[in-house]
């Protein structure tokens, strides 16, 4: 279980799987400050924690988060009891970085702000209904700092036009557009979710983290500079106890007993 208390989120544990709640449905669960800096904590937490194999993220209520707390940006927010960790940058950051898949199950609304995270995840699973955008540009701001993690999903024409005119699309159209990576019913949400999380669990946990290292690691290179990083990367990897014991579990036909080594 997690070793911190926290206001704002809910951190729960089933197996191998710990799932992160934003909880402040009142609020449709917008994020601030408060919000911010318990969810840096518990990224760092479950990154630490050698029984924990993936993670979710997901709203309380009937959203998944609304955006920015406008309240707290405009200096409303309430006393944090854990020191100040980071703020929102370095919030989507760890997401990024993250060396545990995150799977983002966004069961309503992602705007703004939430959006990001669903961007940051390595995995975004809607259900139908869900709405996602970013309407920013209506109150007079623009969705800056989620344009990076945006851009790395989205086509550049239909992200211009999502963030200049502030629209918001169903979650089918979001799969279209790389924002999500499936959309189901919500009924079947938790279902879609446990798949990926019980293949995950199947696999090396010391190749999955190596590998989502490398995917960060290389993301901004050129080819000419990444290829030789991989090649060093994949060294390491063929270097581990449990590529041994995979490759001999494949010659001998039987299923792989992992290590994590």
């Amino acid at each position: 279980m997690s070793n911190f208390s926290y206001s704002s989120i809910l951190v729960t544990d089933e197996g191998p799987t710990r799932t992160i709640t934003l909880n402040n449905p009142a609020r449709k669960n917008a994020i601030g400050p408060v919000m911010v800096n318990e969810l840096l904590w518990a990224l760092t937490d479950a990154q630490e924690n050698a029984g924990v194999r993936a993670l979710v993220l997901t709203g309380a209520g009937d959203a998944f988060c609304a955006g920015g707390d406008f309240g707290q940006m405009t200096g409303g927010a309430s006393a944090n009891e854990l020191p100040v960790k980071g703020d929102y940058a370095d919030l989507l950051l760890a997401l990024v970085n993250a060396t545990k898949p995150v799977i983002a199950r966004v069961n309503g609304h992602a705007m703004g702000g939430g959006l990001g995270l669903v961007a940051a995840s390595h995995f975004a699973i809607g259900a139908r209904g869900a709405k996602l955008g970013t309407p920013e540009i209506n109150v007079g701001l623009f969705p800056m700092m989620i344009m990076a993690v945006l851009q790395r999903v989205m086509p550049r024409r239909r992200l211009i036009s999502m963030m200049l005119l502030g629209e918001r699309m169903e979650a089918d159209e979001a799969v279209s557009c790389g924002l999500l990576g499936k959309a189901v019913d919500a009924a079947d949400l938790d279902a879609s979710v446990k798949q990926i999380t019980d293949a995950i669990a199947s696999k090396s946990p010391v190749a999955v983290r190596m590998g989502l290292q490398a995917i960060a690691a290389q993301d901004d290179l050129d080819l000419e500079t990444a290829l030789p990083l991989l090649r060093e990367r994949l060294a390491g990897v063929l270097g581990t106890d449990d590529a041994r014991e995979g490759l001999m579990a494949f010659l001998e036909k039987r299923p792989p007993k992992w290590t994590g080594r």
